[in-house]
């Protein structure tokens, strides 16, 4: 079946804001309050992409997290499966075929592609009189 549990958009949401921070590593409940997500929740997120070489922490008063690839190298199935498993595994006729739909745009889907969309969206709810 299709199964995407809220580890993955939670995960999305905080990898976006890791993305838009800038340079250096960013605290982790910092991450965490900005999309106010449970900052131990968000922990046991980034501790798996940690240990899979998406993220890099940094212990002490300058530490947290900072991505250890690109953002345009990660994709959101990538992250999807790492948190949740295979997508659609064990789906059989439209199941599958829906499995199949989702799985390409996840894989064609980056890390930097969401946070690019992201930005874009914050400008086009702005403007100015």
């Amino acid at each position: 079946m299709i199964s995407i549990t809220t580890k993955s958009p939670y995960a999305l949401q905080a990898l976006t804001e890791l993305g838009q921070s800038g340079e250096g590593p960013v605290p982790i409940g910092e991450l965490a309050k900005r999309r106010e997500i449970p900052t131990q929740f968000l922990e046991q997120l980034f501790a798996t992409l940690r240990r899979a070489g998406l993220l890099k922490s940094q212990r002490g008063v300058k530490g947290g997290y900072s991505f250890a690839r690109e953002p345009g190298s990660i994709t959101v199935l990538e992250v999807v499966e790492l948190l949740d498993g295979p997508l659609g595994r064990g789906s059989v006729g439209v199941f599958a075929e829906a499995a199949d739909a989702a799985r390409a745009v996840l894989q064609r889907t980056s890390i930097q592609d969401v946070i690019d969309r992201e930005r874009s969206d914050a400008g086009q709810a702005m403007y100015y009189i």
